[in-house]
């Protein structure tokens, strides 16, 4: 089955730099989308970035012009560059992704266990 396992997290501080890293394995036809989402102690999961497979990225007006999704189709990997960054992108960060597992069009959703993100002032 598909997993997802997420790297790149740590302590930075504000104004500094971090790339976060996602890879899916397991038997998968195609990517559908991947992203990233955060939750930070007290508050609900919020929905970070996101990059379908033909490349659309969105993101989420407070990471605008600081964080940049970027995705590796043949590798089935997502990345997060987050750069100028502030106290309150401290958060657990997640991968997310809907795949194709064949040509039959069967999907599957799922989460990444988490990497933790700490920026300090």
């Amino acid at each position: 089955q598909v997993q997802l396992v997420e790297s790149g997290g740590g302590l930075a501080q504000a104004g500094g730099s971090l790339r976060l890293s996602c890879v899916a394995s397991g038997t998968i036809f195609s990517m559908k989308y991947m992203g990233w989402y955060r939750q930070a102690p007290g508050k609900q999961r919020e929905e970070v970035g996101i990059i379908t497979n033909g490349g659309t990225t969105d993101y989420a007006d407070s990471v605008k012009g600081r964080f940049t999704i970027s995705g590796d189709n043949a590798k089935n990997m997502v990345y997060l560059q987050m750069n100028s960054l502030k106290p309150e992108d401290t958060a657990i960060y997640y991968c997310n992704a809907e795949a194709f597992l064949g040509p039959n069009g069967s999907t599957w959703h799922g989460w990444g266990q988490g990497t933790q993100v700490t920026v300090s002032s």
